[in-house]
């Protein structure tokens, strides 16, 4: 389950006006569990982590050699994730390109954007997780400056979205959430991403409007490596189809 808040805006041309810009204040908690962007690159290939979980055999992580590949290499050059739908691949009942990307936003503390590419162009989602800031005590007062920040309107909903089931479409990311306080505490200390519940802020856009959104909060969040380099295939990799030859991301 996930907390997801939805926005629909009435006109995000506001996002120009000069005058309604501001800056976010936000943190990222860094004495925490975190896995290196080396390990994330490394079972992104299948290979395995060398950090203790990293990676999991339940959840997968390994994209495929083409269009994920290539769309995970501009995410981070851009700062946010573009992806058709929501990046659900049935063969593993999951989203591997969503997963392997949240886990190198925790490896480098920031936020995950991610446009969701509805099928007219029209009705795409921008989504931006907090949740691997790992300041989850912030993440409420973070919510209300990034809806300031944005410029959209105030009418908002909260709704709870459920895990997919077997066979459906996922609307983002996967596994639990925990409900007691102060366990809670110690999880988002200690805990790997993938078994830490998103919190989502989302907005339904156009597609220009998604891509100059996400380019805003790429930009004020500093989400993009200018510099990142296109991902190099290591040595003696090889397609994996089931989990012991690596093909689940394992860790």
């Amino acid at each position: 389950r996930q907390r997801q808040l939805r926005t629909r805006p009435s006109n995000l041309s506001v996002l120009c006006a000069k005058e309604n810009e501001q800056t976010i204040e936000w943190t990222s908690q860094s004495k925490c569990w975190r896995p290196t962007i080396s390990d994330v690159e490394r079972i992104s290939w299948g290979k395995p982590a060398k950090k203790k979980g990293t990676g999991s055999r339940g959840v997968p992580h390994r994209l495929n050699h083409d269009e994920e590949r290539k769309l995970f290499d501009q995410a981070r050059r851009k700062g946010f994730l573009e992806v058709t739908g929501s990046g659900w691949r049935s063969t593993r009942r999951d989203s591997p390109l969503l997963n392997t990307y949240r886990s190198l936003c925790d490896a480098r503390g920031q936020v995950c954007i991610v446009l969701q590419k509805g099928s007219t162009g029209m009705d795409d989602e921008l989504v931006i997780d907090l949740s691997p800031l790992r300041t989850h005590e912030t993440f409420e007062s973070l919510e209300e400056d990034i809806i300031a920040f944005t410029g959209l309107p105030a009418d908002k909903s909260f709704t709870l979205t459920d895990d997919a089931d077997e066979g459906t479409e996922m609307s983002l990311y996967s596994e639990g959430e925990v409900d007691d306080e102060e366990e809670k505490k110690e999880d988002w200390m200690d805990r790997p991403i993938y078994q830490l519940a998103p919190f989502c802020i989302s907005w339904i856009t156009s597609r220009s409007e998604g891509k100059e959104l996400g380019k805003k909060l790429a930009a004020e969040f500093q989400t993009a490596e200018k510099m990142a380099s296109k991902s190099k295939k290591p040595n003696h990799v090889k397609p994996g189809k089931n989990r012991r030859s690596g093909g689940y991301g394992i860790g």
